[in-house]
């Protein structure tokens, strides 16, 4: 139902970063800070031939090395085959099979994952002959590349994502709301499902053909089956102590991944903060319907309009993503966590809608007449109709004379009126503009 998470594993130089370079389009990789680890990590969104993944980066795998920072960066790459789909071991072709590459092999087949084993630095058609040593590493047929100059990158991309859903397809055929809730550690992800589960009138059971994440729970609602996406925190694993907050974004993409209504659960005593609204982009980019519960509500000091002037803040702080319900609980009390099922459930439901091409035209065509879209050129733009070409999520092409030169203001004009016509509270909309 997702776009798969691709983790790029190795020892130190063997071209990890060039190749995740290469595969994002720039030199310079997105880096994400986290606080509390010795070393910046690296994912980012690759499409390929209209499939999605998400690339992870990590750094030269020591198994065994006592140093404290190549135990981190161990406990990072563990952590990143841990929650891969597909792992991309890589090799250098100019040094052969190293001990090194072979003890990496061993615990990269332990881990039971998808792989695809990566020999690089084959920089033309005489050095192929090098990839065949490292059939010796019993990880199937070596794909030789050269990350740097870009040789055999397409036929490595087509061999990887030979398997994966392309983006305009349906997710899959699960009937069932998958909702996730996500949020920063200590926010209270865990006491929330907890409490779901907990009511009289939930059964927890185990999912059925869930063999990606086995401790996935069905939440029975009203003789429906809601299935919640684990969010839970790290395992208790011996080594994972430094990578708390590595663990924790990666946990928190393939959550997001793997749902249909993502929650992004706040603290009502901290307020709404960057990290948070990194972990709101995330969902958005994803094209996931989004809310946010502001937790911990029972423990805040009230007076008259607290929670209306909390979430004139939230939304200020949102910007543009202003769409979004904000509701009000507490996981400890219970408040309220009925509502974020039935908020959850609303907003799902309005990522399903689809509004037939005369009704959009005959609410759409007046907004355009009325305020047409501005161009500085010779030639003016005319917006002729509009269709909705798909939902989950939904999207909606405008066909028009120049739909290269339509300005970003005033897609975010379209999308306000859309919004305004037709509702979808707290759905990521997508709008392309195509020739007539």
């Amino acid at each position: 139902m997702s776009s798969n998470i691709v983790a790029i594993v190795g020892r130190s130089n063997v071209g990890k970063s060039t190749l995740f370079n290469r595969l994002i389009g720039s030199r310079e990789a997105i880096v994400h800070n986290l606080p509390g680890v010795t070393r910046d990590r690296k994912y980012a969104e690759v499409e390929w031939a209209g499939k999605r993944f998400t690339i992870i980066d990590t750094g030269g795998f020591v198994p065994d090395s006592p140093n404290v920072f190549d135990r981190a960066i161990r406990e990072q790459a563990e952590i990143a085959i841990q929650e891969a789909d597909v792992v991309l071991f890589m090799v250098d072709a100019n040094d052969g099979v190293l001990e090194l590459d072979k003890e990496i092999a061993n615990i990269v087949r332990q881990k039971e994952k998808k792989v695809h084993l990566v020999v690089n630095k084959v920089d033309s058609a005489i050095h192929e002959m090098l990839a065949a040593e490292f059939f010796a590493l019993g990880l199937g047929e070596p794909i030789p590349i050269a990350a740097l100059g870009g040789r055999l990158i397409g036929d490595f991309l087509d061999v990887l994502t030979a398997n994966f859903r392309s983006n305009g397809s349906e997710r899959d055929d699960e009937p069932r709301l998958r909702l996730a809730i996500i949020g920063k550690p200590n926010v209270g992800k865990s006491l929330l499902v907890n409490a779901l589960l907990g009511t009289k009138r939930q059964v927890v059971t185990d999912v059925p053909g869930t063999t990606r994440d086995p401790v996935d729970s069905i939440l029975r609602y009203h003789g429906e089956e809601i299935i919640l996406v684990d969010t839970a925190g790290l395992k208790k694993r011996k080594h994972m102590v430094e990578s708390l907050e590595f663990y924790s974004a990666l946990r928190t993409l393939k959550s997001i991944e793997r749902s249909d209504v993502a929650v992004v659960l706040l603290d009502a005593e901290r307020g709404i903060d960057k990290q948070d609204l990194h972990i709101v982009e995330e969902a958005i980019s994803r094209k996931r319907a989004t809310l946010l519960a502001v937790n911990k509500w029972d423990v805040v000091k009230k007076e008259t309009n607290t929670a209306r002037q909390f979430e004139l803040l939230i939304r200020r702080r949102l910007g543009m993503h202003d769409y979004l319900p904000v509701i009000f609980i507490s996981a400890l009390t219970k408040q309220r966590i009925v509502k974020v099922v039935e908020l959850a459930k609303t907003i799902h439901a309005e990522q399903c809608k689809r509004i037939e091409t005369s009704e959009l035209n005959d609410a759409i065509l007046p907004e355009i007449e009325q305020y047409p879209p501005s161009y500085s050129g010779p030639k003016e733009i005319k917006i002729k109709y509009a269709t909705q070409l798909k939902t989950r999520p939904p999207m909606f092409a405008f066909f028009c004379n120049h739909p290269k030169f339509v300005q970003e203001s005033y897609k975010r004009f379209l999308e306000h009126k859309l919004r305004e016509h037709f509702g979808f509270e707290g759905v990521p909309l997508t709008l392309v503009f195509k020739q007539k």
